[in-house]
């Protein structure tokens, strides 16, 4: 695997990590094939239980490095292929039953705002900038930008994003629906860590499973969906976790209503 990709795995967390800081995290062809491996990897394990998504260096993602694809991949149909790797990513990600929690940092642009909306849960540093930027430089959004956004803040708002230089600050992207939550920028990284270990700490097979039901949804009907949850409450029922968790919360409503039982 590239080093512009690290894949670390600890407790059942996998860490990815943008390593291209120079470039501002910005892919190139050696990076699209080392994401791809690393989404893959992660989310093909059942030891696996909350995936974070980081970067090093002052940025979290700007995109494509348009430079080097210009020079070393050359032509449309190369981008084309080189889009479809770094979607197999994506895609692992997305459809996988195992959440995702994003820490971001500095700018996010183009390419990198689908990167970040490959998360379920995203972190932004209160000095971080989010756009899309793809038409300054005359080229449509990819990395799911296009399926993705309009999903996430509203087709208008979408539609103002791609359509413009617009970027927004870390406060009007978690006003839009972009992000979960602003942290000073010291803090992403552990704030992005304790909100994966706490689905680790938790209920970490219903956590997945409802991942899945949200991201899923659009490929069904409103009765297949229905039909989708009772299918899946039924099999989370009959799981040792569940029985436990319930037989546990059970015990505690006996103890609080016998305590307020005046008798």
């Amino acid at each position: 695997m590239s080093d512009s990709i690290r894949l670390r795995i600890d407790g059942g967390l996998a860490r990815i990590t943008l390593n291209r800081p120079a470039r501002l995290n910005a892919f190139d062809e050696a990076m699209a094939h080392a994401w791809q491996v690393a989404c893959v990897e992660a989310t093909s394990s059942d030891d696996i239980g909350a995936i974070l998504i980081d970067a090093a260096g002052p940025a979290f993602c700007a995109g494509g490095d348009v430079v080097a694809m210009a020079t070393a991949v050359g032509t449309g149909a190369g981008i084309t292929e080189l889009a479809h790797v770094i979607h197999g990513g994506i895609r692992a990600l997305v459809e996988s039953s195992v959440p995702v929690v994003a820490a971001a940092q500095g700018t996010t642009a183009g390419g990198g705002l689908g990167i970040l909306l490959a998360s379920d849960y995203a972190i932004a540093a209160a000095d971080s900038r989010i756009g899309s930027r793809y038409a300054g430089v005359g080229l449509t959004p990819d990395l799911s930008v296009s399926a993705q956004l309009a999903r996430a803040v509203g087709e208008r708002r979408a539609l103002q994003l791609v359509l413009g230089d617009r970027m927004l600050s870390a406060d009007e992207a978690r006003a839009w629906g972009l992000i979960a939550e602003v942290v000073d920028a010291g803090d992403v990284a552990s704030r992005a860590e304790a909100v994966a270990r706490s689905w680790l700490e938790g209920a970490t097979a219903a956590f997945g499973q409802a991942k899945r039901l949200i991201r899923s949804q659009p490929t069904r009907s409103f009765a297949d969906q229905l039909d989708e949850e009772a299918r899946t409450i039924g099999a989370a029922f009959d799981t040792p976790d569940a029985r436990a968790r319930i037989a546990a919360f059970a015990q505690a409503s006996a103890s609080a209503a016998s305590r307020k039982d005046p008798r």
